[in-house]
């Protein structure tokens, strides 16, 4: 334990394991669709039979998540996201991953037009100690300017637009991480289009 904290201390491979449910006998040409409108060329993504994962720099983890979501969605039908975030060790490797040389966005102009509402929970979970919890409090009261937030069991649920919810989520993680936490972990549920959303949002 003690040789794979050394060779990981340093390291800043974001990683998550996530699946997509869109709610349609079209599963299949939506989430292929989805893919195929996302530039994944700043990350390494792997599918299996149970989920997807993505690693590489935290900012173009988030990046790709949040189109592939987005481009699901805008076709109308109900779609259900669930996914976990994260970043440190214990727990990572080396293997698997492309660090980009930069942080620029491949995805995000493509989708921050897209007008789509979303309800969402999360759950952060810093496993690796620091002072975080005046950091994750002062970012949920940030985020209320932009989504409505509101408790929950367990989680945290935000109601809004999904590129200001996606948003938010990164900004949450990453302050958590800078907070002091050498292991982070963030658990997400979304939907969109679900027939029980009270004033569902149509895409614009």
């Amino acid at each position: 334990m003690t040789n794979q904290n050394k060779a990981c201390s340093k390291s800043y491979i974001a990683g998550v394991s996530f699946s997509i449910h869109p709610m349609s006998d079209q599963f299949i040409e939506i989430i292929k669709g989805a893919l195929k409108e996302v530039d994944t060329s700043k990350v390494h993504m792997k599918t299996d039979d149970v989920t997807t994962t993505v690693r590489g720099k935290l900012v173009h983890v988030f990046d790709v998540t949040k189109a592939i979501f987005l481009h699901a969605a805008k076709t109308g039908e109900h779609v259900a996201f669930q996914a976990t975030y994260s970043l440190g060790c214990p727990g990572d490797s080396q293997g698997e991953a492309f660090m980009a040389e930069d942080e620029t966005l491949l995805n995000s102009s493509l989708v921050k037009d897209i007008k789509q509402s979303v309800a969402s929970k999360f759950s952060l979970y810093p496993l690796g100690g620091g002072d975080y919890m005046d950091v994750i409090y002062a970012q949920i009261e940030a985020m209320k300017k932009h989504v409505s937030v509101s408790p929950t069991h367990y989680s945290t649920r935000l109601d809004g637009e999904a590129v200001a919810i996606f948003d938010g989520l990164e900004n949450v993680f990453q302050a958590t991480v800078e907070g002091g936490s050498s292991h982070t972990v963030m658990t997400v549920s979304i939907s969109a289009n679900s027939p029980s959303h009270k004033g569902d949002m149509k895409n614009g």
